[in-house]
C-alpha cells in the first residue's frame, strides 16, 4: 500500500491506487478466480462517477490499452 501509493506520487498520478493484497476486488471483478490466485489476469474498467462500469476490457496490451482507454475517455 506505501509502495503503490510512491509510486503514484512518482508518476504524477491525482488519484489514489488500488491495492487488493486479499483479491477480495479481484475475484469480484472476475480478474482473479479465487482468494489465494497467485497472479491476477490484466483487466481494465472505466468506472462513473455513481460507481458503475461504463467500459470494460478483457484482455489488456500494455502496447497499446492507453490508447485505448484514452479514447474511451
Amino acid at each position: 500500500m506505501e509502495e503503490n501509493a510512491a509510486f503514484a506520487e512518482k508518476q504524477g498520478f491525482p488519484f489514489p491506487l488500488l491495492c487488493d493484497v486479499d483479491r477480495e476486488v479481484g475475484v469480484a471483478y472476475g480478474s482473479a478466480e479465487s482468494p489465494s490466485s497467485e497472479f491476477a489476469k490484466r483487466i481494465s474498467y472505466v468506472v462513473g462517477p455513481d460507481g458503475k462500469i461504463l467500459h470494460a476490457w478483457p484482455k489488456v496490451s500494455p502496447k497499446t490499452h492507453p490508447d485505448e482507454v484514452l479514447a474511451v475517455l
